[in-house]
Formats: structure tokens, sequence, C-alpha cells
């Protein structure tokens, strides 16, 4: 189905790569107008370039998700070239990388550095995205079935249950714990807020996670028996910033194969 948000204006923030790569060339498949935004500039401009090439419409705008006024400025762009904001995906969002040849690091090895970059990436990133487009959103009034806007969040099966690295963990369980709460402020004014929460995905954003043993070693423990794909994280955003989800809102959607739904039994040899 296409269409599912025609002449719809979404800022995707780390769609250099992975999910947002992903996320910005289904989303312009499907009818929207793209600000493809990354850290690095190059990066978001070769997205832009390939929804372009596969007939979208897109322009780049390089964002530090950690700096207010680059948010800000980014909301700003979108205005400027499109004349509306109605889709903020916030998607942008970093780990802590393991020394090489080392798995995920202990909690106390974790360094205040690695925490506040962290954190201010993946928890203070998500609360700028989400005032700048708010006051967006506020400054331009409803449109329509799609209310006053929607933000989408993503987060983590990290977020959710306990997986993966602590101090990633805290921070995904900051969003999912945002998205509840805002949700409930934000209804009122017709604006939804959702996110989803991936499981264990081959992108780059963890230093060989695209090799074959990763993603056995990811397929093994999702209950489905295969690793999530980015196409697949980003069409659970495709719906929940649609009509389709008119009424869904303040939602934590897991995209994990079956993981956080509980341990899967063994078959007894």
């Amino acid at each position: 189905m296409d269409g599912m948000i025609k002449g719809k204006i979404a800022i995707i923030t780390g769609a250099g790569s992975g999910v947002g790569r992903a996320a910005a060339l289904l989303f312009a498949q499907h009818g929207g107008k793209i600000v493809v935004s990354d850290i690095d500039a190059a990066a978001a401009q070769a997205t832009a370039d390939a929804v372009k090439a596969a007939g979208g419409e897109a322009i780049a705008q390089a964002c530090n998700v950690a700096i207010a006024a680059e948010v800000d400025a980014l909301v700003a762009a979108a205005v400027q070239k499109f004349g509306r904001l109605d889709i903020m995906y916030n998607n942008a969002g970093i780990t802590i990388q393991p020394a090489p040849g080392a798995g995920l690091k202990r909690f106390t090895d974790a360094t205040s550095a690695d925490i506040e970059r962290l954190f201010s990436v993946n928890v203070n990133g998500v609360l700028y995205g989400c005032q700048a487009a708010i006051r967006q959103f506020e400054a331009q009034g409803s449109s329509g079935s799609g209310g006053g806007g929607v933000i989408v969040n993503t987060a983590s099966v990290a977020g959710l249950i306990g997986y993966g690295g602590v101090v990633y963990g805290a921070s995904k369980g900051a969003v999912t714990s945002l998205t509840r709460t805002l949700a409930i402020e934000l209804a009122p004014q017709g604006i939804r807020i959702n996110s989803v929460c991936p499981a264990g995905m081959p992108t780059n954003f963890m230093p060989g996670s695209s090799s074959e043993r990763a993603i056995a070693s990811m397929a093994a423990s999702h209950p489905l028996g295969r690793a999530v794909e980015p196409v697949e994280c980003a069409s659970a955003a495709l719906f929940l910033a649609s009509d389709l989800a008119s009424n869904i809102t303040g939602v934590n959607l897991p995209v994990d194969g079956g993981l956080g739904a509980g341990v899967a039994l063994r078959k007894l040899s």
C-alpha cells in the first residue's frame, strides 16, 4: 500500500545509515517528503540522493542531536523548505563501543565520558527533538485526521527488558518512559507520540554486528529465529506515523522477533 503518509513532511534523524536510511526510503515511497538528518553530512546527503533517485523528494541537513540549537535549526530548515512539519522521527542513537576484540563493557567499566556521551545522544537528543517538534506543531495547529502532529522515537527492547549493556538499557528506558508520559501531556492537542523498540539488527550501530557470527547470535536469541532487519523497524515506524495509527499514542512497540515475550523453551534432544 503506497501513500500511507502522502504529502506529509517528515524529519528523520540518524538517517545516514541503518534504520534511519531504511526509513527515509520507505517513508518517501509512501508519499512523504523527507528531511534527512545525520551528524555525518555526507551520509545524510547520500541518503537524500538515494531517495531522489528512487523518485522521492528529500533534502539533507547535518545535525548533532545532542545540541538543542542544532535540532531547532533542523526543524526550521524543514519548515523553510516544505512549509510545515508533520512527523518527527527521533531515530539517532549510539551505544558504548567495546574495546577491540572484547564484548560489552561491564557497568563498572563504563567511564563518565561514556555515560555522558551516550545520554547526550540517546536521551537529550530525543528530548530536544520532541521539544522542537512540539513547538512547531503548536505553531502551525491541527491538520485534519493527522491531528496536531506525530512523533516516533527509536527506543530498544533494552528499554523494556534487561538486555544488552546496562547504561544503554538505562538510556532507552528513559526513552520508553518519556514516550508514555509525554503522550498524556500531548493528547489534548492531538499530538501523538510512540516508539519502536527493536532487538538485534545487523547495522553499523555496533562494530561487527553485520558479521555472519553476530547475525547468527542475534537470530538464536529471538524466538522467531532471525535477526531484525532495519526495514522492519522502519516499517513499524511508518505505521505509527501514519493515520492507520490515528488512535494509538504512548505505545512502545517491540520489533524483536518475540524476544520480549519471554524465554523460549529449548527442544529436548
